[in-house]
């Protein structure tokens, strides 16, 4: 329990600086690319400092000359810096607007390209939804949590519509997105961290052109969920 205190400590000492740097170059260069730099380096820093590996399987899959959004399980804090280590695309994050209420990291979280959504305000999760498709037009990746929340025991969670109305809107194809060996990390609620291997597996990309609807949305839910299911390993 010490020695995650001091790593948390550590954490917080590295996360400061590299917080105001992504600030600064958010400003600075409103594309994002320095932004999603800085941020590999500071995931990249986390993992190392807990001992935790990261591989990534089917890259194969993806065509660096077009954009997708990614829909993943979430079972972990660690499952942000895996997936912008494992994952060679420039992904946009699509996160929740309570993180921008953390001091530094949730700061350079809110003026970065990432995208905030207010998950209790329904025009307010509308317009951010429309900010991740205004992304994608310019050139971005857009990555979501389609579970809306960390799982709590350690199993694959019903999804939320959000990334499929995206997917409706934008019609760029979906890459399902299987985090594996993070729920064990640190379970939520949990303050120690043990090292692992992470394993993040991209399957084939899935065609949104013609979804329209919510019967559309839903059908696109549920085959990037088996897709999930598939390679997703139950850590309960």
């Amino acid at each position: 329990m010490i020695g995650t205190l001091l790593k948390f400590l550590v954490i917080a000492i590295v996360t400061i600086p590299i917080a105001l740097v992504e600030i600064f170059v958010s400003l600075v260069d409103r594309s994002g690319k320095s932004f999603h730099v800085v941020g590999r380096f500071w995931s990249w820093i986390i993992l190392t400092l807990y001992g935790i590996r990261v591989s990534v399987e089917g890259t194969e899959h993806l065509d660096p000359s077009k954009r997708y959004i990614y829909v993943s399980n979430h079972a972990s804090m660690f499952d942000i810096p895996a997936v912008l280590t494992g994952i060679p695309d420039e992904i946009r994050i699509v996160m929740k607007k309570e993180l921008t209420r953390i001091p530094f990291f949730g700061w350079a979280m809110a003026v970065g390209p990432y995208i905030v959504i207010d998950r209790f305000h329904a025009k307010d999760a509308v317009k951010g939804l429309e900010r991740a498709a205004e992304r994608i037009r310019n050139g971005a990746s857009v990555f979501l949590f389609a579970e809306g929340t960390r799982t709590l025991d350690g199993k694959l969670q019903p999804f939320k519509r959000g990334a499929f109305a995206l997917a409706s809107k934008s019609g760029v194809p979906i890459i399902p997105v299987a985090i594996n060996n993070t729920f064990g990390i640190l379970p939520k609620g949990s303050k120690v961290v043990r090292p692992a291997h992470i394993t993040v597996v991209l399957d084939r990309p899935i065609p949104t052109e013609g979804v329209e609807g919510k019967q559309g949305e839903m059908k696109l839910m549920e085959e990037v969920h088996r897709a999930i299911a598939k390679n997703y390993i139950d850590q309960s």
